[in-house]
């Protein structure tokens, strides 16, 4: 008699880690609900062979769909979420407008956590189940330009640690995963992202361009694949007692060293003497031709 595959849901499967996540788990004999929000990437899945489900986490009549879904397509049985969901809004704090602060909580946080409540009630009632949050290096130690992108992985990094002590005897783990540089799509969708969003008229527009660009390309020694971050998730929804916190890549080891025993102003310092080394590289760069 076969064993009845254990459910995973999965959101932000389009690309990346999302997808290594759902393409590593099936092999290992999951059942993995892949999500998405834009109907091409949905028949990309479906082709792909997953169950697939619409899901924007921002909106209250999807997050209302996936609960159902659970209910009847996998009679109530949840065994572990993998909430993977979010994007970067770069940006220099005092060039960011409120609604694009607001907007990169409502996905990153709010609809994280509002994911996480509906699909809990799954899992206490079966006494188990595993939920395991992608959160970000950057979610230990908050970098120049990305200041609203690491307030949001701090909050999601409190809402585990909360939540986890809240769900002690449940037989409900909570994990965080905390990547450092990935190769994905991200630095991509940060690029778009900024596109009217940015003021045009801001003292770091050089920098924004020089940014923009290395994170377009992906330039980082450090980086790996996004095979690396699903590793660290299987280990979370299979082992007996899962780990409170992953980290994947050497800057995510420095920065939770960083974050635990540097004080402030040795941080300040090193991220100081980074971003001035970039603005003089700017300066050292040729003028532009103007009859170019």
């Amino acid at each position: 008699m076969s064993k009845t595959p254990p459910n995973v849901l999965i959101t932000g499967c389009s690309s990346g880690i999302g997808l290594a996540c759902a393409e590593q788990l099936r092999m290992r004999g999951w059942r993995v609900i892949a999500t998405a929000r834009k109907i091409e990437d949905l028949q990309k899945l479906r082709e792909a062979g997953f169950d697939v489900l619409a899901l924007d986490v921002t909106r209250k009549e999807h997050l209302q769909a996936a609960s159902d879904y659970i209910r009847v397509q996998c009679n109530g049985c949840l065994d572990a979420l993998v909430n993977n969901a979010g994007y970067g809004q770069p940006g220099a704090l005092e060039d960011l407008s409120a609604d694009d602060m607001r907007q990169q909580f409502e996905v990153n946080v709010i609809g994280l956590q509002a994911l996480s409540n509906q699909m809990l009630p799954f899992m206490l009632e079966r006494k188990q189940g595993r939920i395991i949050h992608i959160s970000s290096v950057v979610g230990r130690v908050a970098l120049p330009f990305l200041g609203i992108y690491s307030a949001s992985k701090f909050a999601v990094e409190a809402l585990a640690d909360a939540q986890r002590v809240e769900l002690q005897g449940s037989g409900v783990q909570v994990s965080l995963v905390e990547p450092g540089p990935i190769h994905t799509r991200f630095g991509e969708n940060a690029v778009r992202s900024s596109e009217g969003h940015l003021p045009q008229q801001t003292r770091f527009r050089s920098l924004y361009a020089q940014e923009l660009q290395k994170r377009e390309h992906g330039q980082n020694p450090f980086s790996l694949p996004p095979e690396a971050v699903a590793k660290k998730v299987i280990h979370a929804v299979e082992a007996a007692r899962a780990r409170r916190r992953y980290k994947v890549t050497f800057p995510a080891y420095l920065g939770a060293i960083l974050s635990r025993f540097a004080p402030d102003v040795l941080i300040d310092a090193i991220l100081g003497r980074e971003l001035r080394k970039r603005q003089q590289s700017l300066q050292e760069l040729p003028a532009e031709d103007p009859e170019a």
